[in-house]
């Protein structure tokens, strides 16, 4: 069979598998080739985001509208004997499947206190600041719109950036955004996510039982258990995952926590790491090449590909391993999907009555005034009492852009805002407020981001790289 090389890769095979045949295997690659030229896309979720929120509201205001909240409606469960488990389908996305997104979320921000932008108080002071602000200014912005009993709870709801939409934002700014930049707002956007974490489960949380909490420490003792015996097969925490998750659940606090919590539990230190992974690998393929050829029995592979398949599982920590692996099911699958389901609201003012009204104006405020009013304010009195430095390379500008953009607020802020809200009009205003606001902050960002920031090309733009990189680290 003969082989090719690529550039710091080993050798790849050339011809294809024994059992493919070719003209079809022709075709795949053709087919294959547009997914992904546009998976490499840097804004490619946001853009999926968008596409399932377009089409979620197309078909939520169709003719076929009626089919489209059935369908999210739809019974699901299990029956075993006398035992049943049943809820609607939008419950399987929105406390199901979401739990695996904010299980990345808290592999996320574990990662980021360990190594990464919140390791450091120097480097994490203007994020955190910043975030603060554009936490707080929201939520005091909506309180002071719709601040009477009826649609107060609904507070929560413009706290939150999403991540997806506002890089993707920066990335269409193309070169006009310096590396810097992006890394301010995704620390930005870690910590906002923590402030909101921390909101749902103090404030959109039900009554606690405590029986559930007590089953929660059980399956939260299980995994801190295992990692102490030195268990490293990632499935086997499956297991006491779920009856942290089951506890969680039943304990009234919204199941997303457990995924959270499980994410802020898994361990950040590789075991081998990068150089321990080469020099094991190395010793492998040593031992098998010293064997004569007659030698080389399907047992003797199997051994060396089993050491070296361990050797490769150990080379990144299990935090950054999960990251890796779960970021494109979350980013291509679970969060368009989320969209699809909760985006689909009726456009039609005439359900809404005053107090929906209040609400539909408190949350577009909150994200479009004041989100940005809060990351400017909280910026500037950060460094203006010297607790945080500005990152070379950028300047008031750039932070105005970065408070439009984190106005950006779809997913999570649709996510509180189905926690906040029983009430079905008022959580549609709530919606739609999310998604006028979020297409509002996105056009104005890009459009600031046109007119004030200057497009920096060639050697200067890899200076400013370099002078990110070197501020970050020191």
């Amino acid at each position: 069979m003969s082989t090719t090389t690529q550039p710091g890769h080993g050798p790849l095979p050339s011809s294809p598998p024994p059992e493919a045949w070719e003209p079809l295997l022709r075709l795949r690659r053709l087919a294959g080739r547009p997914l992904e030229r546009f998976l490499r896309i840097e804004a490619a979720s946001g853009i999926l985001l968008l596409v399932a929120a377009a089409v979620a509201l197309a078909w939520a205001n169709s003719s076929w509208a009626e089919s489209y909240f059935h369908l999210w409606h739809t019974p699901l469960g299990l029956r075993i004997g006398e035992f049943s488990f049943e809820r609607p389908l939008e419950w399987f996305v929105n406390d199901g499947l979401m739990v695996i997104f904010f299980f990345v979320v808290g592999l996320e921000i574990r990662r980021e206190i360990y190594c990464g932008e919140l390791s450091e108080w120097r480097r994490a002071a203007l994020p955190a600041a910043a975030a603060l602000g554009g936490m707080l200014a929201p939520a005091a912005i909506y309180l002071a719109i719709a601040g009477a009993p009826a649609t107060r709870s609904g507070w929560g709801v413009p706290m939150a950036t999403d991540i997806a939409f506002a890089v993707g934002i920066l990335t269409l700014l193309g070169k006009r955004v310096p590396p810097a930049l992006r890394v301010l707002l995704l620390a930005l956007a870690v910590i906002d996510d923590l402030g909101a974490i921390v909101v749902i489960a103090l404030f959109y949380s039900s009554s606690v039982a405590w029986s559930g909490l007590l089953v929660a420490a059980l399956g939260f003792g299980g995994l801190l258990a295992m990692q102490r015996l030195g268990v490293r097969v990632k499935l086997a925490y499956v297991a006491p995952a779920l009856v942290a998750w089951a506890g969680i659940y039943a304990a009234g606090i919204h199941p997303t926590i457990a995924g959270v919590a499980v994410g802020l539990l898994t361990p950040v230190r590789a075991w081998l790491g990068p150089d321990g992974f080469v020099l094991g690998v190395q010793k492998e393929l040593e031992h098998l090449s010293e064997l004569p050829e007659r030698s080389r029995s399907t047992h003797e592979v199997a051994e060396t590909l089993r050491h070296v398949g361990a050797a490769r599982r150990e080379a990144l920590s299990p935090a950054e391993s999960l990251i890796e692996t779960l970021h494109p099911w979350v980013a291509y699958g679970i969060m368009p999907l989320f969209a699809l389901a909760n985006a689909g609201v009726s456009l039609s003012g005439g359900e809404l009555d005053s107090a929906s009204w209040q609400v539909l104006a408190a949350v577009a405020a909150g994200l479009l005034v004041g989100k940005p009013l809060g990351v400017l304010t909280a910026s500037w009195l950060s460094l203006r009492l010297g607790l945080a430095t500005l990152p070379a390379g950028l300047t008031q500008r750039h932070l105005l852009v970065l408070g439009i953009v984190a106005g950006v607020g779809f997913t999570m802020a649709l996510f509180v805002a189905g926690l906040a809200f029983t009430d079905a009009r008022l959580l549609t205003a709530a919606k739609l407020g999310v998604l006028a606001a979020s297409a509002g902050a996105a056009l104005v960002g890009l459009l600031l981001g046109r007119l004030l920031l200057v497009e920096v090309t060639g050697g200067d733009f890899a200076q400013t790289a370099d002078e990110a990189e070197s501020s970050t680290s020191s």
